[in-house]
């Protein structure tokens, strides 16, 4: 069979382009990898290189492993020695190779994340540098965002505001431990790319060589590429090199990785592309979701511009579901799984999305009643998680301790200068004595009994404070007091972990409503209950059999839930996308970021391209989220979808309505925990939920109200304004 054979005019001519820089916008599901393999194996083929002569990059090792698997199949080759992989796997082996000219030795091992960390905490101990006024994590995170942008500590730029004595320590802490990482023989995962990048560009005639190897440079989601690694690429095409850069820029959705979608528009520019070859025809998607995903992305002005198209037919319209609760959305999305389950669809081809994972603690209550077996993709059940197990430990000493596995778990987390040979120390004690390392505490002196007598007295402390508090109030001053959520605030990915900890919360109040207990009755053990457990002791029981009972077996059929950016590149013959409101997809710091609107749209608009035959719109006027209830108003998102397309489940919100509790939702949908009640707060005469207009933003709907007297401030969700933070004393609100 001809290699050309399969292909559609408009991959068959990006397959057969002449040996020039070229630019293929490839579409969600248009076939891109197919069109880079073919013209690998149809390169080969014509003779025009050798596979020693082709440098393809891709960003994950799945991705080149499937690359080299289809070439294998297309042409009698042996692939194993070709130069297919990710950036920092064809780095690495360069470096390997050239070794003595890198300045690096030939056994030079690689720091994976928390390798470089433990690295940067090293350095700081042996330095006597104090690690709370310079947190690791911080510099760790400073240390790669330089490299990331090319730049040593000597060529980092500090902005005006910036150049100060504490950022200057920064810089000088980044030189430190470069000088550190060198004389241990060790590189992180941003040196890799940076080595390879210096080591090219000064030695010119290794560089020459490369070039003149690698005729032919094929790169893979080229949307997804760093300052860096744009550079690196341009080192390697030199003059006369051909780049075949294939991507999306609609799909470019981890800036906050480093990715620039700006590089498409300056390769295109700086390499004076003429071959620019769109592939629009989707083999995945029914006409009605394309239609609404091309509708979408065309709100966005910084695009390249595409149009997706099907020969599959419109198909089903997509549907949208309007809550009253997030637990009456979590209700309906069951109905609906089932339903599906029903018509004879595989668990494992259905898909729940969600824009943050504090959001999947709710929907993943609801599939544990139902009985449904699920597996969160890309990540951890809610009460799998490490920020998690934490809380619940603290809490489980609070109720027990003498739980030494919990114990053990937080008695140095956060880090409070408790070392391994103390506790070693403190378990051969506890082993003598025939106790509980918790009871043992008291046998150690010096600064390690100080250590652990202040962990000690932190726990008693928070067991007699919280002796006669309910459920949700002991689980929220157990992650405060903790320092829990003070630490986590530190770190780079930290307010995901954060907003997992306030979820915690959520999921003491939905738990304590479910089992007939009082919100404010107390959590402890009654006297006259002697025989019943707690609701503490009842709580972390749940949260145990929840982590652990309904998990799917590896490789067993089981819905898939994800957040939207672990869903790239996956497909599904059913997805939902659920919690489309204002403030939570688009996210509330999209609004105020450069770009950020327009990262989340091409957001949504990866989500609803993973769906192949039925797609599922949902949002909830009421949730509970981040430790407190939010009322909303759903995603602007849902309206720049064209109406012919949809399908409403629910009768529509009239304009300008505020929200109504408990309304819009099928008869038959009973929600999985029942609704609270709405707490009425009210500030200077303003209630949250209450819709009100402003003369420079227009409409919008009260979701949190702070402070007193002069000093009282709402936050407002404006739509399509955004939403924003406004002094009620200054502010001249009309009310609706």
């Amino acid at each position: 069979m001809n290699l050309l054979d399969s292909l559609n005019p408009q991959q068959l001519a990006a397959v057969t382009l002449p040996n020039q820089p070229a630019l293929i916008l490839a579409g969600a599901g248009s076939g891109k990898t197919r069109v880079l393999t073919t013209r690998i194996a149809w390169l080969i083929q014509s003779g025009q290189v050798s596979p020693q002569g082709i440098l393809a990059v891709t960003f994950t090792n799945k991705a080149a492993k499937e690359m080299l698997t289809r070439i294998s199949a297309m042409l009698p080759i042996n692939v194993r020695g070709m130069w297919v992989g990710t950036f920092h796997g064809l780095c690495n082996r360069l470096l390997r190779a050239h070794h003595r000219d890198a300045n690096l030795p030939q056994t030079f091992q690689i720091l994976d994340s928390a390798d470089q960390l433990s690295a940067i905490k090293r350095l700081l101990k042996g330095n006597q540098i104090d690690d709370e006024k310079y947190p690791p994590r911080n510099l760790q995170l400073f240390i790669n965002s330089a490299k990331e942008a090319g730049l040593r500590a000597s060529a980092v730029e500090l902005s005006s505001e910036m150049r100060d004595d504490y950022n200057r320590k920064f810089v000088e802490l980044y030189s430190m431990y470069d000088t550190q990482c060198q004389r241990e023989g060790v590189v992180d995962f941003a040196e890799l790319l940076l080595r390879c990048y210096e080591l090219l560009l000064k030695n010119e005639p290794l560089r020459t060589h490369y070039q003149e190897r690698f005729r032919h440079i094929l790169v893979d989601e080229f949307q997804d590429t760093n300052v860096l690694q744009y550079k690196w690429l341009k080192l390697l095409a030199g003059v006369h090199n051909a780049i075949f850069a294939v991507g999306d820029d609609d799909q470019s959705i981890y800036r906050f990785r480093g990715a620039n979608v700006g590089n498409m528009a300056d390769f295109e520019r700086e390499f004076r592309v003429r071959n620019v070859v769109k592939l629009e025809q989707n083999y995945r998607s029914h006409g009605h979701i394309l239609d609404a995903a091309n509708a979408l992305i065309r709100h966005n002005a910084q695009r390249l511009g595409k149009n997706l198209w099907t020969e599959a037919g419109e198909g089903e319209k997509v549907r949208v579901f309007e809550a009253g609760s997030d637990g009456l959305e979590a209700a309906w999305l069951v109905d609906e799984v089932r339903g599906l389950i029903g018509e004879g669809h595989l668990r494992s081809e259905i898909a729940v999305l969600y824009r943050s994972n504090a959001q999947s603690r709710v929907i993943e209550h609801a599939l544990f009643n139902a009985g449904i077996p699920y597996r969160v993709y890309g990540g951890l059940r809610f009460f799998e998680r490490a920020e998690i197990k934490h809380a619940l430990a603290y809490l489980r000493l609070i109720e027990n301790p003498a739980d030494d596995t919990a114990f053990l778990r937080v008695v140095n987390f956060p880090p409070r200068g408790i070392g391994a040979r103390t506790l070693e120390q403190l378990q051969d004690a506890a082993r003598a004595s025939n106790q509980s390392l918790y009871a043992a505490v008291g046998s150690l002196t010096g600064k390690a009994g100080s250590n652990l007598g202040a962990f000690v007295k932190l726990i008693d402390s928070l067991r007699f404070e919280t002796a006669n508090l309910p459920l949700k109030e002991i689980v929220a001053a157990v992650i405060d007091r903790s320092g829990l959520i003070a630490h986590f605030k530190t770190e780079k990915e930290g307010q995901e972990r954060v907003e997992n900890l306030q979820e915690l919360v959520n999921a003491a109040v939905g738990f304590a409503a479910e089992e007939g207990y009082a919100q404010d009755a107390p959590a402890t053990q009654g006297e006259t209950e002697a025989a019943l457990p707690s609701p503490l002791a009842a709580f972390l029981s749940h949260a145990s059999l929840e982590a652990g009972e309904n998990q799917a077996a590896e490789g067993a059929d089981a819905l898939q839930l994800m957040t939207v950016h672990a869903a790239k590149g996956l497909e599904f013959h059913a997805v939902f996308i659920t919690g489309l409101e204002e403030g939570l997809f688009p996210h509330e710091n999209s609004v105020t970021e450069i770009g950020g609107l327009e990262e989340e749209r091409r957001l949504m608009y990866v989500a609803i391209t993973r769906a192949r035959r039925r797609l599922y719109l949902s949002f909830a006027q009421q949730r509970m989220l981040h430790g407190q209830t939010r009322y909303g108003i759903k995603s602007r998102f849902i309206d720049e979808l064209p109406e012919g397309v949809l399908k409403w489940l629910t009768p529509r919100l009239r304009e300008g309505a505020g929200p109504r509790l408990g309304q819009w939702h099928d008869a038959g949908v009973r929600p999985a925990v029942a609704a609270a009640a709405p707490q009425v707060q009210t500030r200077n005469g303003y209630r949250i939920g209450q819709t009100v207009r402003h003369d420079r933003f227009g409409e919008g709907v009260i979701i949190k109200l702070e402070g007193s007297g002069s000093d009282a401030r709402a936050k407002i969700n404006f739509g399509s304004q955004g939403i924003k933070e406004l002094l009620l004393s200054i502010a001249k609100l009309q009310t609706a």
